[in-house]
């Protein structure tokens, strides 16, 4: 079995840098087990794989490298670039069906925007083993499907230097995102961010999109504000414009595509 196989950097306008995503479309669903190993295979934060439904729309699934999510930004935003760019040009407009609901991605020019669900957070006791797992204690924590640890400063953040294997053992009950407003090197942005998920075998993920579900209504509240400017500071680093629009949240970002080719399975 031959399928077709994209690689693009999502929340990027030049390759290398944002969040790379494996994008596979399919004529018809693979066996769960055939996806999680192209998935382990490519190595990548997340794999997608969609499949075109009878109505012109797609059914739409992610797995990291060791396991299918529930949601999955920055590989949404790539399917739809292959979509748009690849599989039907004429399109501005694309709608997945996943396990979070319906998912639109509109595309002007090449900039991408994606409507996902709003997940506000409350505010939750600090885990005993947080301070030591992230090696500098939080102002505060909040939660909403993961942890949110927030610092005074993007220094704070980029100085970061977490234990996995401690991460990784928190992570039975959530993963871990670090936030901070914009300060310092990062103050032309609203805030900064963090995320790691060594036990989906993504130890610090480059530019998250769903974490900002949780991000954009918790920063809107604080600084009085729905429209964002965010940045992810990992390494490959990635920009994100936000936007709180009721119970969504739109991010808009580029996307560059940095390989395409067949899997033989």
């Amino acid at each position: 079995m031959r399928i077709p196989l994209w690689q693009v950097d999502a929340f990027a306008d030049r390759p290398f840098t944002g969040n790379p995503a494996a994008v596979c479309p399919l004529e018809q669903w693979l066996p769960e087990a055939t996806m999680q190993a192209v998935a382990a295979e490519n190595n990548l934060s997340e794999t997608a794989f969609f499949v075109r439904r009878s109505d012109g729309e797609y059914d739409l699934r992610w797995f990291t490298p060791r396991s299918e999510v529930d949601l999955c930004g920055h590989a949404t935003l790539a399917s739809a670039w292959i979509v748009t760019r690849e599989l039907e040009p004429a399109r501005t407009r694309v709608v997945f069906h996943t396990r979070s609901g319906p998912l639109a991605v509109t595309r002007a020019g090449d900039e991408l925007s994606m409507a996902l669900p709003a997940r506000p957070p409350h505010t939750v006791e600090e885990p005993a083993a947080l301070a030591s797992a992230l090696g500098v204690t939080p102002v505060s924590t909040v939660r909403a499907r993961d942890l949110v640890a927030v610092y005074a400063r993007a220094e704070d953040v980029r100085a970061l230097r977490p234990d996995m294997t401690a991460i990784e053992a928190l992570e039975g009950e959530f993963a871990v995102c670090v936030t901070a407003p914009g300060t310092g090197a990062d103050a032309d942005v609203d805030f900064v961010s963090r995320f790691f998920a060594p036990a989906k075998g993504v130890p610090e993920d480059p530019v998250t999109g769903s974490s900002h579900a949780t991000l954009v209504p918790y920063w809107a509240a604080r600084l009085g504000k729905k429209v964002l400017r965010a940045r992810q500071t990992s390494a490959r680093g990635g920009e994100l414009r936000c936007q709180l629009e009721g119970e969504r949240v739109v991010l808009t970002g580029r996307a560059v595509t940095v390989l395409s080719g067949v899997m033989t399975l």
